[in-house]
């Protein structure tokens, strides 16, 4: 019977955090000229302290890369601004109560009311652009979304490719 319950949650908590998307938002300083940015390095020191593994770090920096090449920027060992990202994740509960669900009990199908949680880590990933010049945050992107855990590395790849271009979307800023 526990089984039961825990695995009625635990399919509840896959279609819940299958739907959520990444939200994404930006911020700038409206004061500057995006268009002089034409060269980019990541800015090693601040990468450096970034708490996750090095294998995210490198996955998230190729995203990166990507992004800005393919919006015209060249890597530079004297670059016009200085990439820099950071990271946090967050443990979130959702609780749904009182809720009408069809699920399958082993005594009677039919409308099952009461609370259902799901647990789930909720990570952020920030992008920044530091003008290289005057040592200021040009332009910073956030990305926020579910963290699944899989042991499937493509799978991984992919939705650290995902965070990355939702939030490059936004740059350069449309004022």
């Amino acid at each position: 019977m526990k089984i039961l319950k825990l695995l009625s949650v635990f399919v509840f908590a896959f279609f819940l955090t299958s739907c959520l998307s990444i939200k994404v938002s930006s911020d700038y300083d409206s004061k500057t000229d995006f268009t002089q940015y034409k060269t980019f390095a990541f800015y090693k020191k601040g990468i450096d302290k970034v708490a996750i593994s090095s294998l995210d770090k490198k996955r998230i920096l190729a995203a990166v890369e990507k992004e800005l090449l393919a919006k015209g920027f060249t890597k530079s060992e004297n670059p016009d601004v200085l990439v820099n990202i950071f990271t946090k994740a967050q443990q979130k509960v959702t609780i749904h109560q009182n809720g009408y669900y069809n699920m399958w009990h082993p005594w009677y199908y039919g409308p099952n009311f009461g609370t259902h949680i799901s647990n789930y880590t909720e990570g952020t990933l920030f992008i920044d652009l530091i003008d290289a010049r005057k040592k200021e945050l040009a332009w910073q992107g956030i990305g926020s979304g579910v963290l699944a855990r899989t042991g499937n590395v493509l799978k991984k790849e992919a939705k650290i490719q995902e965070f990355v271009f939702e939030i490059m979307k936004n740059y350069p800023p449309t004022k």
